[in-house]
């Protein structure tokens, strides 16, 4: 009955669309790991000669933002045009599930009409069983549409992944003495060949968009195809993929509208022009949408920029951070294309958490060598250092974001303005991170997240983004408060007011001991794991090693327990500096998978951190 009716619903829709004779074709080419490093965009060392060429003819955004600074999360946003906080859909590989009127934006243009091919990663963070691609493969092609249908194309490449930064050998391009070696990176030789190999690496995609460019040429296509380039995010450098500062978000956006559709194109586009619009991913999938003629739903959370529905330009521009592989962060973010406000939910976890996949990178860890020995600056040390709860930046001031402004007294009031912004915007989706990631998953039972999330007996929003808010700071006269929290009748209420005090370390112990022992009673393992890691991190005597215990009982991976509970309490103890030294043998003995999760990868995040805390306990 519910497909019938959103059947009809969408027909509705079609009726108001134009003839297929009047319908686009649509390109987009898009490559991964890979900032606005390119020579449209001003960067001198960059060799980029084909989206160069086609941003002299198109336009290009002056600043546009993946959402999310990793891959699955970036690709869940345009796919659905939600945010995923809003869906659940944040983590990596959180694989939930989405209400049934949300369809991924194919959908709608295979009902449109239209040829849809993806070539060829899908990696959401989200299930749908029809996902709205004609073909989704590495042979998807749009010269296999019927004759005369319009179509829409994604040909994704991976060569300037992460990944290849780091291959060796390599043939070198560009000389490394050359790069400029961002403000918090340590000029060594690791940073400095892998820069250089990123550059190179951001050539060769650019030469694989020109084969593309080049094949629509010589079918004669150019001309009825608007054509879209853009990054996935910003380079697998460390602090860039992974972290929601600018290099993190920050990508390459251009687009090209020939002639016979430039009443389609943004209403600023000119050729070889720019625009100041701030574009985010969750646009995109309204914008192709409206480029096709067809409105876009009302759950698609973001702005058209182009097509018969654009809409005006957004004030900010939002972005995101969550659990990156095994390692758990929180943090939210907002700008207004010039000032850069970052709020860290986790500010109990230093910056740079030992992710396996990006310590194999050899700057990653040259850089944290570097730390160790004593050899960084303030801004290079930053990265390994406890967060601050909130961060500022002057983006043209300061574009490498390291001079901190939350304390200048002259930027208090941009300071209040995106701090309000940003909690409106956590308001208005009812972000689900406020939650542990394992009671997104129960808290939704039989639902999707969404609908949990807007739900307020299921999720009372108001009242845990309070507790949030408040837990996430460091000020001693909270402490009764983190207390109080502790006695909620909502888990998620009672998680912050222990997270309150582990935030706030050894002072909470020194007042509040007894009520972060009774943590280990609460009914709640996340209550449990944040009271415990508090405990043996800053206790003394015999609640180091009760603490200690009681986190290594939660670290099983279980049918009865959670893979989210074991990865939370492996987390905590990865971070007890040898304190767990005692059961090494016991933490050998560990389970390294099981079949309860939602996705086969959390085998991998549970051993990652299994390996890391037993390398550590026995060295």
């Amino acid at each position: 009955m519910r497909r019938s009716i959103l059947a009809l619903m969408f027909a509705v829709t079609i009726l108001a669309r134009t003839d297929a004779a009047e319908q686009p074709n649509i390109l987009w080419l898009t490559s991964e790991d890979h900032g606005p490093e390119m020579g449209c965009y001003g960067d001198e060392l960059a060799v980029t000669p084909n989206v160069d060429a086609l941003a002299s003819k198109g336009m290009l955004f002056d600043l546009a933002w993946s959402c999310a600074p990793v891959c699955a999360p970036a690709r869940t946003t345009i796919i659905t045009g939600m945010y995923p906080p809003s869906i659940g859909g944040q983590h990596m590989r959180s694989m939930v599930s989405l209400p049934d009127h949300v369809q991924f934006y194919p959908w709608y243009l295979k009902q449109a009409g239209y040829y849809t091919t993806n070539n060829s990663k899908q990696d959401y963070n989200v299930r749908k069983q029809n996902q709205g691609w004609d073909v989704s493969s590495n042979k998807a092609h749009y010269r296999n549409r019927g004759k005369g249908q319009p179509f829409f194309a994604i040909f994704n490449v991976t060569i300037s992944h992460e990944s290849k930064i780091r291959r060796r050998p390599h043939e070198k391009v560009l000389d490394p003495a050359k790069v400029r070696v961002p403000a918090y990176h340590p000029d060594n030789a690791e940073s400095r060949q892998d820069w250089a190999q990123y550059y190179d690496i951001v050539s060769q995609a650019d030469a694989m968009a020109g084969q593309r460019l080049a094949e629509l040429d010589k079918s004669g296509l150019s001309e009825d195809t608007i054509v879209f380039y853009y990054g996935d995010h910003g380079s697998g450098m460390s602090r860039s993929k992974r972290w929601p500062y600018n290099s993190g978000l920050s990508v390459p956006m251009v687009v090209y509208f020939p002639k016979k559709w430039k009443h389609l194109a943004p209403k600023e586009y000119k050729a070889g022009g720019t625009s100041d619009r701030l574009v985010n991913f969750v646009d995109l999938a309204p914008t192709v949408l409206s480029l096709a003629g067809v409105k876009p739903p009302e759950h698609m959370q973001g702005h058209a920029f182009a097509g018969k529905f654009q809409q005006k330009k957004p004030d900010y521009m939002f972005g995101f951070r969550d659990r990156m592989d095994e390692r758990y962060d929180f943090i939210r973010t907002v700008t207004d294309g010039r000032y850069h406000y970052i709020r860290n939910f986790n500010p109990h976890f230093i910056y740079g958490q030992y992710v396996a996949y990006n310590f194999v990178t050899p700057s990653t860890a040259a850089w944290k060598r570097d730390y160790l020995a004593g050899k960084l600056n303030d801004a290079q040390s930053a990265y390994w250092k406890l967060k601050p709860t909130e961060e500022l930046y002057d983006l043209q001031a300061d574009p490498d974001e390291v001079n901190n402004l939350v304390d200048s007294q002259e930027h208090q009031k941009i300071l209040a303005e995106l701090r309000g912004a940003l909690y409106q915007w956590c308001a208005e989706i009812r972000d689900v991170g406020f939650l542990p990631e394992g009671e997104i998953h129960s808290r939704s039972a039989g639902m999707s997240p969404f609908e949990m999330g807007h739900d307020d007996e299921l999720y009372p929003f108001a009242r845990i983004f309070a507790a949030a808010d408040r837990a996430t700071h460091r000020d001693e006269q909270s402490l009764s408060a983190m207390v109080e929290y502790l006695a909620d009748d909502d888990s998620a209420v009672r998680y912050w007011g222990a997270v309150g005090l582990l935030n706030r370390g050894a002072v909470a112990y020194e007042n509040h001991a007894d009520s972060l022992r009774d943590c280990l009673k609460d009914k709640s393992p996340y209550v449990q794991i944040a009271g415990a890691y508090a405990l043996a991190k800053y206790g003394k005597g015999d609640d180091v090693r009760a603490a200690t215990d009681h986190l290594l009982t939660l670290t099983a991976w279980t049918e009865e327990r959670p893979v989210f509970v074991s990865l939370t309490a492996l987390n905590a103890v990865d971070k007890l500096d040898g304190k767990a030294s005692h059961a090494l043998d016991q933490i050998k003995a560990l389970p390294r998978k099981n079949g309860a999760s939602p996705d086969g990868r959390y085998n991998g995040y549970v051993n990652q951190v299994l390996g890391k805390v037993i390398e550590d306990l026995e060295e």
